[in-house]
């Protein structure tokens, strides 16, 4: 019984254009052969036909600089085809330690005295307080464990979804992105009693409210909770 040929890439056409396939397991060279083959069949290329874009999904594969130029030199051949995007489920060491200190929660026990500032990657959670003159900065969201009465800076990369969240919420200035608040100057706002608040931004501008809300604001802030 004559075996199976084992086909190395699949074709699916979208609204939007093609998206390839692509098998994770077999040589590179392989895969160029079979994605060079496919590709010039005439119902992918058409010479008065518009560009067509076209996504990869390259599996656990990793691809270098040189062989990702390679493939999309061979798909730019095929007239009417570019490459959009290649996805891939592999990272290299350098983008999944960017990825780590983007996303981790950095811990600090500290009082942030005037004229002191503190800069970090990823979400901040400070056990203390941050004094009038104080600055906390973070990529991600800010907690703080105790009052907050310098500045803080939130999403300072341009994350607009960050909040700001304090024990006793009674800030210099607020800042999340590009949104700038100095909440001393809003007419009667008080810090309740017992009661932390949350700052975020709604409609372009920074508002405050009980941290109970946040799980409304934010449904998908759910990084201290266990399953």
């Amino acid at each position: 019984m004559k075996a199976q040929k084992q086909y190395y890439v699949t074709i699916k056409g979208t609204k939007d254009g093609l998206t390839l396939y692509l098998d994770d397991s077999c040589s590179f060279k392989d895969l160029e052969r079979e994605l060079d083959i496919l590709l010039s069949k005439r119902q992918y290329v058409q010479e008065d036909s518009p560009l067509i874009g076209v996504i990869l999904k390259v599996g656990n594969r990793y691809l270098t600089e040189q062989q990702e130029e390679r493939i999309k030199t061979l798909i730019r051949k095929k007239r009417n085809l570019f490459v959009q995007s290649i996805e891939s489920n592999v990272m290299t060491k350098e983008e999944a330690k960017r990825w780590k200190q983007e996303t981790e929660i950095v811990s600090i026990a500290k009082i942030v005295r005037s004229g002191q500032v503190i800069k970090i990657n990823g979400d901040l959670l400070l056990i203390g307080d941050v004094n009038p003159g104080g600055t906390v900065i973070a990529t991600g969201n800010i907690f703080v464990m105790g009052s907050l009465k310098g500045n803080a800076h939130a999403g300072f990369e341009g994350n607009r979804e960050a909040v700001i969240a304090a024990s006793i919420m009674a800030p210099l200035q607020l800042r999340i992105s590009n949104v700038l608040s100095r909440p001393q100057e809003e007419k009667h706002h008080q810090h309740v009693s017992g009661s932390m608040e949350c700052a975020y931004i709604d409609d372009d501008a920074i508002v405050i409210e009980r941290l109970q809300q946040l799980s409304h604001l934010r449904p998908n802030l759910t990084r201290f909770e266990g399953e």
